[in-house]
């Protein structure tokens, strides 16, 4: 193969990831928008079958709920809990809302991932490795926005961007994590 095809060639692959990115984004993160307007009530799409039987969207508060509290009540305070708000008795009051969830990022990462031209068994690795740490991260900051909140008192008026520092914090480490992969996925092959 000539350097001229080889580079058209990269350039195709190129492309298809784009594109692939681009539209497996779009799906993800716009399929899990419709979805969570299927499972809440009052809304345009909801549907109460849905909302009983499939409500994965509740399903990921209450995951990542449950072990927030546990880490809570680690640190000594006192912790409640229903399946959207965490309050911390002498602390915070916590609302675990859609955008809390870090669904957009998890739909970046799955299609990055997939669109990415690399082994399955190396992708599927990626993917869970990647979704795990996300969700692991989003525990650790309602958990820490509980702790901190619940020992600084008088700073809970200072901690409203707290979803911008996450989503930096998170794609820093996401961001990391490809490059990593990108890097040992890309490595030729030997003959």
């Amino acid at each position: 193969m000539t350097p001229e095809e080889a580079k058209k060639q990269a350039n195709k692959k190129a492309i298809k990831f784009v594109v692939a990115l681009f539209i497996l984004y779009i799906l993800f993160s716009q399929g899990n928008l419709f979805m969570n307007s299927m499972m809440t009530p009052g809304s345009r799409f909801y549907n109460p079958f849905i909302s009983e039987h499939l409500n994965y969207v509740q399903g990921l508060k209450s995951a990542l709920i449950v072990p927030a509290v546990w880490i809570i009540k680690a640190f000594g305070f006192y912790a409640i809990h229903n399946e959207m708000d965490v309050m911390v008795v002498s602390g915070p009051y916590l609302r675990v809302n859609y955008s809390c969830l870090g669904l957009g990022v998890m739909s970046f990462l799955a299609a990055f991932v997939l669109a990415f031209p690399a082994s399955w068994k190396s992708t599927l690795k990626m993917l869970a490795i990647g979704l795990v740490a996300i969700y692991i991260l989003n525990i650790l900051r309602i958990a820490g926005l509980g702790v901190l909140l619940g020992f600084f008192k008088s700073q809970r008026n200072n901690f409203t961007y707290h979803h911008e520092v996450f989503n930096i914090i998170v794609y820093i480490c996401v961001f990391t994590m490809l490059y990593f992969w990108i890097k040992k996925s890309s490595k030729p092959t030997r003959a």
